[in-house]
């Protein structure tokens, strides 16, 4: 099954090249005066310390909350852990980002404090303030975060956007689906995956405008979004969705239909086997599968001819589910494909026909 890769998330990370001693036996004391060293790398490692202290750093937390301002960047490999954002693939974190991971580790009694930083002058210091009140994922957030997405700067808005995601609050939709139509792609973008988070059907009508958006991304997320939400109303657009001039609009849209479930899609989900794209072929073979289509079982044969084995596994696979007898011959057939994963996907389709 193909996920959409959320734009900003929550993950620590480990095995990273130790930059700083272990924190836990620290005094907290020592760290926080780190945290006004001249040195970024110095600051940021203060940060990180203070994190891995967790509720036990909350003396910290007034100047971690001054430190969401600093965005002087440094490796990110400059502590054991780092918590990543989804927003670093340049390989750079700040003592900013650092602190903000400081603060979501202390806890419930940086909240107020953080929440305060919400409204600061540095535009840095919103958004890191943003993103540690959607780790900190408490709904008190949520009307300062919807105004945050109308902020004057987009990574605010955008990193606001992934927050009201991660708190998961029904009463942050109405921003959202305004949010949509943001002048920025990248905060249409995590607007789009937020609706899709929260799980709002009220959000279906904008999302499926936002497939005509006129940034690919953006219409891959409301796509994946509209499969979470997994509203019938989203099939005809979803259909329509399935010849988008991006392969990766297509593919996300198939994978919506199959998690959507309902047999309006077939037609368009069998003319997508015959797609140019390989992950398109797939996900649909999948779709079809996942759908339970009858109608489809000769276009699922078809494909178990497919050039790619990866479209071939998956058509396999889509028969099993679908348990129709027609598919015998052809699968028994599969049984001698070059691909071991093939007949491996072959032969429990057979295994499930015959039960």
């Amino acid at each position: 099954m193909r996920t959409c890769q959320v734009l900003v998330v929550l993950a620590a990370l480990s095995s990273l090249p130790a930059a700083a001693s272990s924190a836990a036996a620290q005094d907290p004391r020592g760290l926080i005066a780190q945290l006004n060293a001249p040195d970024p790398v110095a600051r940021a490692r203060a940060a990180c310390g203070l994190r891995e202290l967790g509720d036990r750093a909350v003396e910290a937390v007034a100047p971690l909350v001054a430190l969401l301002a600093d965005g002087a960047p440094v490796d990110s490999q400059v502590c054991e852990r780092h918590w990543w954002r989804g927003n670093q693939e340049n390989g750079l974190t700040s003592p900013g980002e650092e602190a903000a991971a400081a603060l979501a580790s202390i806890g419930a009694r940086a909240f107020e404090p953080v929440l305060s930083a919400i409204t600061r002058d540095a535009w840095i210091a919103r958004r890191n303030a943003a993103w540690t009140l959607g780790a900190l994922d408490d709904p008190r957030a949520v009307p300062a975060l919807s105004r945050a997405l109308q902020d004057r700067e987009a990574p605010v808005r955008e990193q606001a956007a992934w927050a009201l995601g991660a708190i998961d609050s029904r009463d942050a939709v109405p921003a959202l689906i305004s949010a949509v139509k943001d002048a920025s792609p990248a905060v249409r973008r995590q607007a789009a995956w937020a609706l899709g988070a929260i799980d709002s059907r009220e959000a279906v009508t904008a999302l499926l405008g936002a497939l005509a958006d006129s940034d690919a991304p953006v219409r891959k997320q409301a796509a994946w979004a509209l499969g979470a939400i997994d509203s019938n109303e989203a099939v005809p657009g979803l259909v329509k969705a399935l010849k988008d001039a991006d392969p990766s609009v297509r593919s996300q849209a198939a994978w919506a239909l199959g998690a959507i479930d309902d047999p309006r899609a077939v037609d368009g989900l069998v003319g997508a086997l015959r797609d140019g794209d390989v992950p398109v072929r797939s996900q649909a073979a999948w779709a079809l599968g996942a759908i339970d289509s009858r109608e489809a079982v000769p276009a699922l044969i078809a494909a178990l001819k497919d050039p790619e084995q990866k479209v071939r596994r998956q058509a396999a696979w889509a028969l099993g589910a679908i348990d129709d007898a027609r598919a015998t011959e052809a699968l028994l057939d599969a049984l001698k494909d070059k691909d071991a994963e093939v007949r491996r996907q072959a032969a429990w389709a057979l295994g499930a026909i015959s039960r």
